[in-house]
């Protein structure tokens, strides 16, 4: 072992949203001279990662006995089982992540670092704010790997819009019917087809559920392997960020480095992720927290205007994630949290 090593826990394995960024985080560390394990009991540990929440509490008070700092990572909390039918195993499993997440970051976090603004201003009206440190710090995505593509959107042609989304069960019928719903809009306006692709896990009965119209043309993907979503960002038109509330949402981070212009609803982190050049964010015009219907029209008006100013949003959505959401930037920033004096101390 180094003499420099960080703990990170839970180990995480496979690919997408936390999973990926533990990986992202190891090879950036070690590349710089900092190993990365999973075994607190390491003599060689300076700093402990938890990333969300663990059930190993006994970990954590290993860390706060020997001193080793602990970094908590918070995304958003679960939500979704309060305001829809989702079956008591995930409703009971919902509480207790929550309560697990919050426990942690009261009692054995020395800083918390959120993923968005929208989510640290989430915890500290629902739990309270703290006088523990704490910063924001966006994921990141291989810029090198998702960059952009050379082709644009042409007047007259088959408008593509895609969604990536780890799944849709467990409450999140209304964001997939959001999509739907803006792709139809979208038709209506253009007067042309358009190609909704869709890539994630999708239950059956929500297909068979899902209204169709004589010009969207859906496609349903299934699971897509990571590796093939570079270029699938760079096939399309448009990316739409259907999940409500998002914290820092990955898929959107790698459209933007694709440069793929985003069009989507004001909630959770998307106008400060989006801001001014990745797309347009237009206003939810409904209760998004009650998972309330939104008026799809601003959304497939925003959707025209990107499309017939395509090459400057590319230009812009590019520039966002260069700006944003640099891997380097990002490991930086968490070795300052990990082994630099804290803000305050």
């Amino acid at each position: 072992m180094l003499k420099t090593s960080i703990c990170v826990l839970p180990e995480l394995k496979g690919f997408g949203g936390p999973s990926s960024f533990q990986a992202k985080l190891k090879k950036g560390l070690e590349l710089s001279g900092i190993a990365v394990h999973h075994d607190i009991h390491d003599p060689s540990t300076r700093a402990l990662l938890v990333i969300g929440g663990t059930r190993r509490l006994q970990d954590l008070a290993y860390a706060r006995r020997k001193g080793i700092r602990i970094i908590q990572r918070l995304d958003g909390m679960n939500w979704l089982h309060k305001k829809k039918k989702t079956g008591i195993r995930h409703y009971l499993r919902s509480e207790r992540m929550n309560l697990q997440l919050s426990v942690i970051r009261r009692f054995f976090a020395d800083a918390v670092v959120y993923q968005s603004r929208f989510t640290r201003d989430w915890w500290h009206t629902v739990y309270g704010s703290q006088k523990t440190p704490h910063t924001v710090i966006y994921n990141a995505v291989d810029l090198t790997e998702f960059y952009p593509g050379d082709s644009s959107y042409k007047d007259g042609e088959e408008v593509r819009m895609l969604v990536v989304e780890g799944s849709f069960k467990g409450g999140h019928e209304r964001d997939l019917r959001n999509a739907v719903e803006a792709a139809h809009n979208l038709a209506d306006l253009m007067h042309a087809p358009v190609r909704l692709m869709i890539a994630g896990k999708v239950p059956d009965l929500f297909k068979i559920d899902i209204p169709t119209h004589p010009s969207v043309i859906i496609d349903w993907l299934g699971m897509v392997p990571h590796a093939d979503i570079p270029d699938l960002d760079r096939s399309a038109h448009l990316f739409f960020p259907a999940e409500i509330n998002a914290a820092c949402p990955n898929s959107l981070i790698e459209a933007l480095a694709c440069g793929l212009p985003v069009v989507g609803y004001a909630t959770g982190s998307l106008p400060e992720l989006v801001g001014e050049d990745g797309g347009m964010i237009v206003p939810y015009n409904g209760d998004f927290w009650n998972l309330e219907a939104p008026r799809s029209e601003p959304l497939a008006k925003a959707a025209c205007e990107v499309l017939a100013n395509h090459r400057e949003f590319q230009r812009g959505a590019r520039k966002q994630a260069e700006t944003l959401f640099s891997v380097a930037e990002m490991v930086e920033e968490y070795r300052k949290m990990l082994l630099d004096p804290l803000p305050g101390s």
